[in-house]
């Protein structure tokens, strides 16, 4: 009887089909990073040219002077260094007092059992779907005539209480097996303990991704703290940036390198937040039952 021996183009022909599948989704990886990044790339540029380049005929990255002052002149002129500090603080404050009120949120509608709780969580996350506009006019009021207005506290308050991180992290607990939280409570933990050392270790993970967009939110936020600061000293970066614009027209140049310096805080906060943001979604953090 002769043997016959299967080509091994098969194995062959799916090496080669897999190789070919990793470089075109490598390919069109940095071809779509590429494109989201150009207009970071072109602000970076366009903060080292004179100001009578910036809106020149002929479209170049670099102009003819590769002028470094303007970040030195963008930072004098709008008191940056203030801006950065208060962005920096009320950032700060923000993200860790919004991580608190969220994760109590969170455990009470995952955890807890209480009349209406269904339909309480339901009224809470239907106020997802409302535009934060909506609410701007009668919060100003509020704190207006609660003396308040001008403040930080009415900057950081009405941030406190969004539905987004209350839902991310109840949909994380959910996930949690029952088991441990019996068993802790057979060990004689009481809730709050259990919350401590059982819940908040296992969504370590979603509390990172919440930290993120809450620092984010609150350093990119305009419209409340332009409506509700009235005081120079008090005001964040994006308020202080639009300085640059004046009746006479725009500083282009300086608003660019405003704009660079106002990115690279965000850019390390991400750097290193990449490996929490991957564990988070891996996990299941936007998941839920």
């Amino acid at each position: 009887m002769t043997e016959h021996q299967l080509p091994a183009s098969g194995p062959r022909w799916r090496r080669r089909a897999r190789t070919v599948g990793f470089a075109a989704n490598t390919t069109a990886a940095w071809l779509f990073a590429l494109v989201f990044s150009f207009p970071l790339i072109w602000t970076f540029f366009t903060a080292l040219k004179p100001a009578n380049e910036v809106f020149a005929a002929q479209i170049t990255f670099i102009g003819s002077k590769v002028l470094w002052s303007n970040f030195v002149d963008a930072w004098t002129e709008v008191d940056f260094g203030r801006l950065l500090l208060n962005s920096l603080v009320v950032a700060a404050i923000s993200t860790v007092l919004t991580l608190i009120v969220a994760t109590l949120t969170a455990f009470a509608f995952a955890r807890l059992r209480f009349p209406g709780r269904s339909a309480v969580f339901l009224l809470f996350v239907i106020t997802l779907t409302l535009p934060s506009e909506v609410a701007v006019v009668p919060l100003f009021l509020g704190f207006d005539q609660a003396g308040l207005a001008d403040t930080w506290v009415a900057l950081i308050l009405p941030g406190l209480f969004g539905a987004f991180g209350a839902f991310l992290l109840r949909q994380f607990m959910l996930q949690i097996p029952a088991e441990l939280e019996e068993a802790a409570r057979l060990d004689g933990a009481s809730t709050w303990r259990i919350l401590i050392s059982v819940i908040v270790p296992l969504v370590r993970p979603a509390l990172s991704v919440l930290a993120i967009f809450s620092f984010l939110g609150s350093w990119n936020s305009f419209l409340w703290p332009l409506i509700i600061l009235n005081s120079s000293e008090k005001w964040t970066i994006p308020i202080g940036i639009a300085g640059f614009t004046t009746q006479t027209g725009t500083q282009w140049q300086l608003l660019m390198a405003a704009c660079v310096m106002t990115i690279a805080p965000v850019v390390v906060v991400v750097a290193f937040a990449q490996r929490q943001l991957v564990s988070a979604i891996g996990a299941g953090a936007f998941g839920g039952r």
